[in-house]
């Protein structure tokens, strides 16, 4: 194994009853990135599923965690040892309720906003200094619990732009892979550079 690959991970829950939740917008990303390397989600190590290919021109291993979501750190961690990559070269794909529907962003470090995922993943690697991009899914309406919300499917209209969508997320992974993080910003975050409210 070579210190040059990227480990990147899309988080989710398992199962074909979570398949199409907001709460998978980070496994549906990976199956893009997946498709696009010409590699297939098979068993791996760690509870998680694995996918090995190139992207960006950078060898890249494909994760997918088989826990549920609040337990992702395990897999997580032990796929970092596994392929002996450090956080510096992880980057975690989740979904993300204070971004609009669809906006993606990328971004270093910085709490978990509440996301149970990135919490599991935070204790379990001991350090916030990996990638994240973020797949915003946006509020819920009204008084609806978000616990609730991002376990619902994505509305018929969300679902007409999704595959957009999912794509151009893949293509905001694949530029942070082949151009670092800042050029991967700057084209993906647009014009509007708003401050990250969980920047701590």
């Amino acid at each position: 194994m070579t210190g040059e690959r990227w480990l990147v991970v899309g988080l989710g829950n398992p199962g074909p009853g979570y398949a199409a939740n907001r709460h998978n917008a980070g496994y549906m990303v990976a199956d893009v990135l997946a498709a696009r390397a010409g590699a297939g989600f098979r068993a791996g190590k760690s509870q998680a599923e694995v996918a090995e290919g190139r992207l960006a021109g950078q060898p890249v291993t494909l994760g997918k965690p088989l826990t549920y979501m609040n337990l992702s750190g395990g897999p997580v961690a032990g796929l970092c040892r596994y392929y002996r990559v450090p956080p510096g070269r992880l980057l975690v794909i989740h979904d993300e309720l204070d971004i609009p529907f669809g906006t993606i962003r990328l971004k270093q470090g910085g709490g978990d906003n509440g996301h149970n995922g990135l919490r599991a993943v935070t204790a379990s690697l001991g350090t916030r200094e990996y990638y994240r991009l973020r797949f915003g899914i946006g509020r819920p309406p009204g008084r609806m619990d978000p616990a609730l919300f991002v376990l619902r499917d994505f509305s018929a209209a969300e679902r007409k732009e999704l595959p957009f969508l999912l794509d151009r997320a893949a293509d905001a992974a694949e530029a942070l892979l082949g151009q670092g993080l800042a050029a991967a910003q700057n084209a993906f975050h647009g014009a509007v550079h708003e401050a990250d409210a969980d920047s701590g």
